[in-house]
């Protein structure tokens, strides 16, 4: 084995949640693997982010229905991540002489794979979650956190304050310098929130981890307990404000919004953007068919599709069958979904190979939206 040369930044991915908000989605996948956006799942985003940045060492930290995960990233190729002297891998729990345990946290997480980061020994270390919408270039925030002699710079930006309760809330000074950081404020005094994305200078995280290791009242949590405690310290902590689109799609209602925001005319976030491709490692199917007798208006279907109903205002992704008759309006098919002959689905979102049979009624125009689970049957 090749002795890894030293990396001035290495990214680590925590990819292991549950995603419960999901409900039926994540049943049997971790979050980060739901499919998203036709040919896409939901881990793609940030790993393009990585390929797109030069960051080409990314540690995958798994724990959560591993499985699919696991195998659909392989030798991480489908992203350029396929370096002999970097690369990218999987980081599961492990166990050690002194015993082993799930992660217990995001910082336990980090501290649990601290051997990994030092096999590389980089100067920088970008700490990501593998379950948002966006687009970034990462070198941009890595510049400022140099030029700034920060110890941690962490990605904010704007959002509504009704909605800051759900982050990580902070206040900066002109100089970009955070003052005050609180986790998930019932009452929260600023708009300018966590998107839980960060950059470390190696020493400074190294020690935090320790240190948060040997803290038993910890919860080993970034947000909670690591970022905090080295305000109070009094380390040098500043805010990269980004202005572009991100979403968690961690809620069946925001999965399906964001999901129909792709077929509005000008969406709030471009999938076919030449110049910042999202990329993919679902398998290539054939081109879809689409029959004479066929309707599809205002919607996206994935490579594999055989439509032979009608479509309307809908994403339906790899895989997918809509025979004659069948109807499909305002919802997500996932990757091997088929809807039989005469069915009608309606704000609906199925999941991977689940059957509709023949003549069933699925969702309302006017209901809530409704969910399965993967390879479910709705007779």
């Amino acid at each position: 084995m090749k002795t890894p040369v030293g990396k001035e930044c290495i990214a680590m991915l925590l990819a292991g949640g549950q995603g419960s908000r999901l409900g039926a989605l994540t049943k049997t996948i971790a979050k980060p693997a739901v499919s998203f956006g036709g040919k896409y799942r939901i881990i793609d985003f940030t790993l393009s982010n990585c390929a797109h940045s030069n960051i080409d060492t990314v540690g995958i930290l798994t724990q959560y229905r591993p499985y699919l995960l696991n195998s659909y990233i392989g030798t991480g190729s489908a992203w350029g991540l396929d370096a002999s002297t970097g690369g990218v891998s999987i980081l599961p729990p492990y166990a050690t002489e002194s015993g082993g345990h799930w992660y217990e946290g995001t910082a336990d997480a980090i501290y649990q794979n601290l051997d990994y980061i030092r096999i590389y020994h980089p100067n920088y270390v970008l700490i990501l979650s593998g379950d948002h919408i966006y687009r970034m270039d990462y070198r941009k925030m890595l510049h400022l956190h140099k030029e700034r002699n920060a110890d941690l710079t962490v990605a904010v930006m704007k959002v509504p304050l009704e909605e800051a309760s759900s982050f990580g809330v902070m206040t900066l000074n002109e100089d970009g310098k955070i003052t005050a950081f609180e986790e998930k404020p019932k009452r929260p005094t600023s708009d300018l929130v966590s998107m839980g994305i960060y950059i470390f200078s190696t020493a400074v995280l190294e020690q935090a981890l320790l240190e948060d290791s040997d803290d038993g009242s910890s919860d080993h949590d970034f947000g909670k307990n690591v970022i905090p405690s080295l305000l109070r310290k009094g380390k040098r902590l500043y805010g990269y404000e980004f202005t572009g689109f991100w979403k968690d799609v961690g809620t069946i209602a925001s999965y399906h919004e964001t999901s129909m925001d792709l077929l509005s005319e000008h969406p709030q976030f471009d999938l076919d953007d030449s110049e910042f491709p999202i990329l993919s490692n679902e398998n290539i199917s054939p081109p879809h068919y689409v029959g004479a007798d066929a309707v599809v208006e205002n919607s996206i279907i994935g490579s594999g599709c055989r439509i032979l109903g009608t479509v309307r205002h809908s994403v339906v992704s790899v895989d997918c069958l809509v025979d004659a008759g069948a109807v499909v309006k305002d919802s997500v098919l996932l990757s091997g979904a088929t809807v039989n002959r005469g069915a009608v689905v309606t704000r609906a979102i199925l999941g991977e190979k689940t059957t509709v049979e023949a003549g069933a009624v699925f969702g309302s125009a006017d209901g809530e939206i409704v969910v399965t689970g993967d390879d479910f049957v709705v007779e």
